[in-house]
């Protein structure tokens, strides 16, 4: 059975020493009175819970995934979940960074994505019912009436209730525009929404007493296309006027995916008939509100794939410590044994090695995305808010899609560390691997993540925002510049940073002339610019354990190995990817369709 272990000190190390994360949010008038201390006792009983309650529930959800009664549509969730999850909530866990308003205890998003990068190392399928009720939390908080606001706010901060948002349906997915779910307005200022959904995560269970779902669906004078689509608050139970759980709703579970992984959650195909609704926000404007909830359940599921390399890579490195086979080419390391811990063989460093540099980038990434999230919702300056907000902007879809491919990767690469164990069910390797898999697909497949940063979010503004990104790495390269011990590291940096220019440069010229070409090269382009930034944050960590590792502090010596690693053995991928992408258009294309 696999363990984990909480890397609370690589964690503060991010936090406090490479970000300056408390000193950057106290600049925000809410956090004013945060101190390291306090972050650090969240994390460690953070840690705690994670590690001793949920984890052990990890393999057991997977075995028995959930069961649903087709007379009552009901869900049972596997065995430990439920009472877990009244643990989470009696704890103060759901409430962690929700507006003290609604009864939430006011804490840095930082603060929250570290508790949710442990939760997902320790259970990813147990992870999500909670997961998904933040993001309906911060749909309704931006768009919702005050009545809503007043209704479901509170329920979903302490946990009592969850949420979900319900996208998609059989016949369309990424293009909602597609979507056919109707809403019909009603006498009393409600609607009654009738269609079906599917692919709903935690969309029915048994762990809360509600289920707050936020579907999109079209009125009847809506144009076509997404220009025509609203959003609307449906709950499981409908609530009466003092907020008590009143009739049963028509909306229910007709049906469970079978799943190559995340067996514990229920991913339910929603049927709706004559659903009692309320409008979330403006009319035909149901997108860009349920954009608020969409983009931070991107962020959401970068971390659910930090949190899987992290495990993965943990358990792979207990093995290959335990493990002997063979002896090293250039030698017995231990003679003492009949023969040697597989770790001494090089390739088996690769792979774990590979593991960790992805854990320890992915983990830098996710939390300075984070404190520019809480930046870009709640400083007192305007422009930072919008200097904060254009960095989230460029950085989601890279935490999305460079570390959830990068994830895959490194279960994979964990896995084959145990050899033939690796593909046995007790070891816990083989379902990281499943897990791993679904967070390149969901939430808006790693194509469309591609296409939206390089489309959207680069050529769609002529490289603003990347220009500002690009900034933050020049103006770190030039600060060490005479610092001939970096220059193993600020040197590939800056060069990088040239080859982008460059690189977005010739993409978007031949983007002019043909928009497809574009599509041609998005998933090459993420991946550059992915590297691009974990070897900014690599060299800045490499940095900090160059001035540090005097002191004999192993935690230093072992980040300094890490970075050189990634910088000698990960980020010459560029390379290749740069010039698959100028390849363009033709080899994809030349090809009639008839001759597939």
């Amino acid at each position: 059975m696999p363990s984990y272990n909480p890397p609370l000190r690589d964690m503060q190390f991010v936090m406090h020493e490479l970000l300056g994360a408390v000193d950057e949010l106290k600049q925000i008038p809410a956090y004013a009175d945060l101190d390291a201390d306090t972050v650090n006792a969240v994390l460690e009983e953070g840690g705690k819970f994670a590690s001793q309650v949920i984890a052990p529930l990890n393999l057991v959800g997977d075995v028995q995934g959930c069961v649903l009664d087709k007379e009552t549509h009901e869900v049972k969730t596997p065995d430990g979940f439920k009472e877990a999850y009244k643990q989470y909530t009696e704890n103060g866990w759901s409430a962690l960074s929700a507006d003290p308003e609604w009864g939430g205890q006011g804490l840095p998003q930082l603060i929250n994505q570290a508790i949710y990068e442990m939760n997902n190392s320790a259970n990813q399928a147990w992870t999500m019912y909670p997961g998904l009720s933040h993001g309906a939390h911060a749909c309704l908080e931006v768009h919702g009436t005050p009545e809503q606001k007043k209704t479901y706010l509170p329920k979903l901060t302490s946990g009592e209730w969850t949420g979900t948002m319900c996208l998609t349906e059989p016949h369309c997915g990424t293009d909602l525009g597609l979507l056919r779910t109707k809403a019909e307005p009603q006498a009393d200022g409600t609607y009654k929404i009738t269609g079906a959904k599917i692919f709903i995560s935690a969309g029915e269970h048994d762990m809360a007493e509600n289920i707050v779902h936020l579907v999109l669906a079209r009125l009847p004078d809506a144009p076509a296309g997404s220009k025509g689509i609203s959003l609307f608050a449906v709950p499981k139970f409908n609530v009466n006027a003092d907020g008590s759980l009143g009739s049963r709703n028509g909306i229910f579970c007709a049906g469970l995916e079978h799943k190559m992984g995340i067996h514990g959650n229920a991913t339910a195909q929603i049927v709706l008939e004559d659903a009692i609704g309320t409008l979330v926000g403006q009319p035909h404007r149901g997108l860009p509100a349920m954009f608020v909830m969409m983009n931070g359940a991107r962020l959401g599921v970068g971390n659910q794939s930090l949190g899987l390399t992290q495990v993965a890579y943990e358990n792979a490195v207990t093995y290959a410590k335990d493990r002997v086979q063979m002896r090293a080419l250039s030698g017995a390391k231990r003679p003492d044994l009949p023969a040697d811990p597989i770790i001494v063989h090089p390739d088996v460093r690769r792979m774990l090695l590979t593991a960790r540099a992805y854990a320890e980038g992915a983990r830098a990434l996710v939390y300075f995305t984070a404190i520019e999230l809480d930046k870009s919702h709640n400083h007192p300056d305007e422009a930072v808010r919008k200097e904060s907000d254009d960095t989230v902007a460029l950085l989601t879809p890279i935490v999305k899609a460079f570390i959830t491919e990068n994830a895959f990767k490194a279960t994979v690469e964990c896995q084959q560390v145990y050899g033939g164990h690796g593909f046995i069910h007790e070891w816990g390797m083989e379902q990281f691997v499943r897990d791993a898999r679904i967070n390149m697909i969901y939430e808006g497949t790693n194509t469309v993540q591609a296409l939206d940063l390089l489309g959207r979010k680069v050529l769609g503004d002529a490289g603003a925002k990347l220009t500002k990104f690009g900034k933050l790495v020049g103006r770190f390269v030039k600060e060490n510049a005479d610092n001939e011990a970096m220059q193993e590291f600020t040197k590939p940096l800056a060069e990088l940073g040239q080859k982008v220019q460059a690189f977005t440069m010739e993409v978007g010229m031949k983007g002019m002339q043909n928009p497809d070409e574009v599509g041609a090269a998005a998933f090459d382009y993420l991946r550059v610019v992915g590297h691009m930034v974990y070897a900014y944050f690599f060299a800045r960590m490499a940095k900090i354990a160059l001035e540090k590792q005097a002191s004999g502090d192993k935690f230093y010596i072992a980040k300094l190995a890490t970075a050189r690693f990634y910088f000698a053995k990960l980020l010459p991928e560029v390379e290749t990817l740069m010039v698959t992408a100028k390849a363009g258009l033709k080899p994809l294309m030349e090809m009639d369709e008839a001759l597939f």
